[in-house]
């Protein structure tokens, strides 16, 4: 197995953004415009994804992500309305992983604490957030089988269950991780020895291991399901 030599070996970070995080930042550039105004009502999701040019699935998790950071608030029966937010407030910035002792140090942390977030996952998630998990881990699955890296469902699964856990902040904390995790998925796939096609099938199982969990609304084994998923990036890429 490939193991880390030194930080002249480390793949650059990709310039490809999610999807999702494209939408929320045209959402993002709308606040404040006409329309758009605080504790103005946005428009229905359909005619929104229209606007934006998007699946609704797609708008809803940027949604989700607005909702997180408080720049949005659902009122029931009526819809999502503009918060008093500063639009031009950013998201934290964690900075780029800069040496070895980095990659582990946030592979170490996304992995306790993505161990919580699936945990409380099980036990809060509703129907509609359970089917946006298997929703996520089908499409990795098919980027996979039509012969894509699959980078951003892979972020994209890790980022429904974090939305799914009844706190925010873990969600909030997930979408700063995202640059650091792009990263890192394109680290251990760079570096691997094994052939792509077992490595990639050991994630799949990982994956439908933990929403398997998440569906039966046993957090241990969730909590576990999703630790041993982050363990296994970390053994694929310093070994054993």
């Amino acid at each position: 197995m490939n193991t880390l030599q030194s930080s002249a070996d480390l793949p650059q970070p990709s310039a490809e953004r999610l999807l999702a995080d494209r939408v929320y930042d045209s959402l993002l550039k709308l606040l404040g415009t006409p329309g758009f105004e605080p504790q103005a009502r946005l428009p229905g999701e359909t005619a929104l994804a229209q606007r934006l040019g998007v699946s609704r699935p797609v708008l809803r998790q940027a949604l989700a992500r607005m909702r997180d950071e408080g720049r949005i608030s659902t009122r029931k029966g009526s819809g999502n309305f503009v918060t008093d937010a500063l639009p031009q407030t950013q998201p934290l910035s964690l900075g780029a992983l800069r040496n070895i002792p980095d990659i582990r140090a946030f592979l170490d942390f996304r992995c306790s604490m993505e161990g919580e977030a699936a945990a409380r996952a099980a036990l809060v998630r509703t129907a509609d957030q359970m089917q946006y998990i298997r929703d996520c881990r089908e499409r990795f699955e098919r980027a996979l089988a039509e012969g894509r890296d699959a980078v951003d469902e892979d972020i994209a699964f890790h980022a429904a269950i974090a939305q799914a856990c009844g706190n925010r902040f873990f969600s909030m904390t997930m979408a700063a991780l995202e640059p650091q995790t792009r990263f890192s998925i394109g680290l251990v796939r760079s570096l691997v020895g094994r052939p792509r096609g077992e490595r990639l099938a050991d994630v799949c199982r990982e994956h439908a291991a933990i929403e398997d969990a998440i569906g039966r609304q046993d957090a241990k084994a969730a909590r576990h399901g999703a630790e041993a998923h982050l363990q296994g990036g970390i053994a694929r890429l310093f070994g054993q």
